[in-house]
């Protein structure tokens, strides 16, 4: 089994959307603990929690650090679109671009992960 678990949920939206952030990293780190293979991208608003995932006083900190391996990076495209690219790079995350969306500089292909066997969740 290959998981890749995308989180879609806005870092400036409150309470609802950092339950989804900290359920999918759990979720994350639970394929990890069970030694499956798992791959995590941060796209849509979501590319926004790569400005402060990192920070040591964020609530998920901790969590994500476990699980830091397991991250693919953030969808360039999106990054773009919603002003992350910046803290993206600050923080040392991939820029993902595998599907060549027109007008943006790529996103991460679900299409490539599906067919490759990954099932994928959003969170």
């Amino acid at each position: 089994m290959k998981v890749a678990i995308f989180i879609l949920s806005d870092a400036n939206a409150g309470e609802e959307a950092l339950g989804r952030l900290f359920n999918g990293l759990a979720t994350a780190y639970d394929f990890k603990q069970r030694n499956t293979e798992v791959a995590v991208y941060f796209q849509g608003t979501g590319t926004r929690w790569a400005g402060v995932v990192k920070n040591p006083d964020h609530p998920v900190n901790a969590l994500f650090k476990a699980v830091e391996d397991k991250v693919k990076g953030v969808s360039s495209g999106c990054a773009d679109v919603f002003g992350a690219r910046e803290a993206a790079i600050k923080n040392g995350f991939d820029l993902v671009s595998g599907n060549s969306v027109p007008g943006t500089s790529g996103l991460p292909s679900i299409g490539e992960l599906i067919a490759d066997g990954f099932t994928v969740l959003t969170f």
